[in-house]
């Protein structure tokens, strides 16, 4: 039996399997594209009898795409961006009224520069949408990778051997957004905390609150090029648990001064410069050609605005 496929595949039908494959429901599909549910409904049954394949399966309450919903989806991804592309430029010429930017970052930045550009978008183009996702570096540079997001604010450290800004990041477009410097943080009452700056090898025999053991990289280099490794007694990516447990006199950590500046520096614990000085590079990534695309041109723009001075960083 031989099937015929329609040439004239329209766009509408692209965007729902594309949408469906992204939230694995028709309703949520509906919802990501602002249309009813009926209406995806209908109209993806009106594509099937087209097409003389089902594109997806039922599956309890959610859908499954078919082989034929699959292939759709794989192409729906370079084409959805091409049209990206071409009604960014037609954007261009409506002065920016319309827009979507989809943006990742890491949780510090969710306190600090996320809050900041939202409201920098919402004052200068109020017509841009901006829908946000939390993510580690790793994790914002695969879904980049994998078209769920425009941009991703990511950061990273010389020598972090972990670093996301290697191999997984080749071919997307790297901007250095802001260097920030990292600190050393001790109790109070520490014997060293009255000196302004910290030999980082005099804390050889401290016990380290420390990240989680993907986000610890950097404190590993730096104690390694101090000659030894640090002894890690507690973990967490929580700034304020780890001011908490310095403060208690539970060890000693070393943070970026923007974990710091939306958490409360308890009275028991002192914040100190150290030596060898260490930073940490803020960046923003995205795919080759985003800057074609008007509302991510706009917002890349008023990124490398927050040159970190609104938080009382060292920059550049």
């Amino acid at each position: 039996m031989s099937i015929l496929i329609d040439p004239q595949l329209d766009l509408q039908s692209v965007r729902i399997v594309r949408a469906i494959a992204d939230t694995g429901t028709i309703t949520g599909a509906a919802r990501m594209l602002g249309y009813s549910q009926p209406a995806v409904s209908q109209h993806l049954q009106r594509t099937e009898s087209r097409l003389g394949l089902p594109l997806v399966t039922r599956v309890g309450r959610t859908v499954r795409l078919t082989e034929a919903g699959q292939v759709l989806a794989r192409h729906a991804l370079t084409i959805t961006s091409a049209l990206d592309a071409a009604s960014g430029d037609l954007a261009d010429l409506a002065g920016l009224r319309t827009g979507s930017v989809r943006l990742a970052a890491f949780p510090t930045a969710s306190s600090t520069i996320v809050p900041r550009l939202l409201a920098l978008m919402a004052k200068d183009h109020p017509g841009i949408l901006v829908n946000y996702i939390e993510a580690q570096p790793p994790e914002a540079v695969a879904l980049l990778r994998e078209g769920s997001v425009d941009l991703a604010i990511t950061f990273g450290y010389p020598g972090d051997r972990s670093d996301p800004h290697r191999e997984s990041a080749n071919g997307l477009r790297m901007e250095l957004l802001f260097t920030e410097e990292m600190v050393v943080v001790l109790a109070a009452d520490h014997p060293l905390a009255s000196g302004p700056v910290i030999d980082v090898a005099s804390l050889a025999d401290e016990r380290w609150i420390a990240g989680c053991p993907r986000c610890r990289g950097h404190l590993l280099a730096v104690c390694e090029l101090a000659g030894f490794t640090p002894a890690i007694a507690f973990e967490t990516d929580n700034a304020s648990a780890v001011l908490n447990m310095v403060a208690s006199g539970l060890g000693v950590a070393m943070l970026p001064r923007l974990a710091l500046a939306t958490a409360t520096l308890p009275p028991g614990a002192v914040i100190r410069a150290h030596t060898p000085t260490s930073k940490r590079s803020i960046h923003l990534l995205a795919n080759e050609g985003a800057r074609r695309v008007p509302s991510l041109a706009a917002t890349s723009e008023l990124l490398h605005g927050l040159d970190g001075s609104d938080w009382g960083l060292v920059t550049r």
